[in-house]
């Protein structure tokens, strides 16, 4: 289902609409006002993959709703300094009114300008109820919604629940073309998968995906949740995992064939290749240049790479998730469902679509437990070394329940290599990438 823009135009037009028909704020000085503004806004946002000295264009300004309050969108292009580098596109809806929205975050806040109806104070649309069911309605315009409420934590988008019944995704960093969350989420509905939530709404422009609207799932929570959960009660309790209540063990199994499952259904609707190591390491090593940014040992982790080239025993290559970890997956009453298929969000789109190896996947698992037992004992005061061989239990413990669940789903596990060595050290190769991408996620 897609919604047209009350304006429609290509998302990379380098000419900023004009004037709201209420506002009287004029797009040119508004463009003027806005690179002087953005700059210290997008710093502190968690979705803003920041860059040295930015070099900033507004590329598009539309008015989606016209008079006070204002909901504006805006198209930001974001380069380094002196317009060098490959540009990074955002999509920034924002709202307006006379007075400055004292409910709301200082992030939220851009600052003030000056129109010819008086000043107006700008700020974060979605963080504002009454904008953020405007935009929603914009999204999805079919829907009858009535409330609107943030999905908390960070996030590289933006979340909102409507009504209950709905959650909002706004894909604030924007590529041309469609976005694998919509692409990957749509095709596996069309081959019967029920563990991803298929899209109810999708916003586009010029065939530039924005936004998607689906159902809410009730859960018992995502995987990272249940985790820390699990980890809380063995510390208090001092007890190995396996002997404590919450112990995590069986539901890291279940994901794991579901996970396994998953694979699976991506084979059927994208198809399964032979594996490419040579292309693997191209891949790793660019990622690596990207975004070293001189504080990491490139050329100890490139020769590490480089072991890809020429192997012959790398299974199969096939459309994968890409940053599958345990805040994307939320436990349903009887199964696992895996959310999120965008990839991480520091690699180029093309190359999060080209197939890969299920290890991706499973590494960026194993990853996730043990980023989860490390969160968990620096919540601690003073963590002991008893705590801390806890911890190392309990990673040891659901990363093997994780390993073996899958094992145990034989069309996943035929795409993988054949010999148990060739297995394990693929396996290590993807957790060196995924480790290297969570340090350069961090220091962005």
């Amino acid at each position: 289902t897609s919604s047209r823009c009350r304006r429609t135009s290509s998302c990379g037009s380098s000419s900023p609409s004009r004037r709201g028909r209420n506002t009287g704020i004029d797009a040119a000085d508004f463009s003027r006002e806005l690179a002087r503004l953005l700059p210290t806004f997008l710093a502190g946002q968690r979705w803003y993959a920041g860059v040295e000295r930015p070099s900033l264009q507004i590329r598009r300004i539309d008015t989606l709703v016209d008079g006070w309050p204002t909901l504006l969108w805006l198209l930001v292009e974001v380069r380094g300094h002196e317009g060098k580098g490959a540009p990074s596109w955002y999509q920034v809806p924002l709202g307006a009114t006379p007075e400055r929205p004292g409910h709301l975050p200082d992030a939220a806040l851009l600052g003030r300008i000056d129109t010819p109806r008086g000043a107006a104070h700008l700020f974060d649309a979605l963080a504002d109820d009454h904008l953020a069911l405007e935009f929603a309605h914009h999204v999805a315009p079919d829907l009858h919604l009535n409330s609107v409420r943030p999905l908390p934590g960070e996030q590289s988008n933006t979340s909102l629940v409507l009504d209950e019944r709905y959650i909002l995704k706004v894909f604030r960093r924007v590529q041309p073309g469609p976005n694998p969350d919509v692409e990957v989420t749509e095709a596996l509905g069309k081959v019967g998968f029920g563990g991803v939530p298929v899209p109810v709404a999708v916003w586009r422009r010029n065939n530039t995906d924005l936004a998607v609207v689906r159902r809410f799932e009730r859960s018992r929570g995502d995987g990272f949740e249940l985790a820390t959960t699990s980890l809380r009660e063995m510390f208090n309790l001092r007890r190995p995992p396996r002997d404590c209540k919450l112990d995590f063990a069986a539901d890291a199994r279940l994901l794991s064939s579901d996970v396994a499952r998953l694979h699976v259904a991506l084979a059927e609707a994208f198809g399964a290749e032979p594996a490419d190591g040579d292309a693997w390491a191209s891949d790793m090593v660019a990622q690596l240049k990207r975004v070293a940014s001189g504080r990491l040992d490139t050329d100890r982790i490139t020769s590490i790479y480089e072991r890809l080239r020429g192997a012959v025993d790398l299974g199969s290559a096939i459309r994968i998730h890409g940053d599958l970890h345990l805040a994307q997956v939320l436990r349903l009453q009887r199964h696992w469902m895996v959310l999120d298929f965008e990839g991480e969000p520091a690699r180029p789109v093309e190359e999060r679509r080209r197939p890969s190896s299920p290890l991706r996947d499973v590494a960026g698992m194993t990853r996730s437990f043990q980023y989860a037992a490390a969160m968990a004992l620096r919540g601690l005061d003073e963590p002991d070394r008893e705590l801390r061989v806890l911890a190392d239990a309990w990673t040891v413990r659901n990363v093997n329940s994780f390993l073996a669940g899958y094992a145990e789903v034989d069309a996943a596990h035929r795409l993988l290599p054949q010999a148990r060595a060739s297995r394990d050290a693929l396996l290590s190769v993807f957790e060196l990438d995924k480790a290297v991408y969570e340090v350069a996620y961090e220091l962005a």
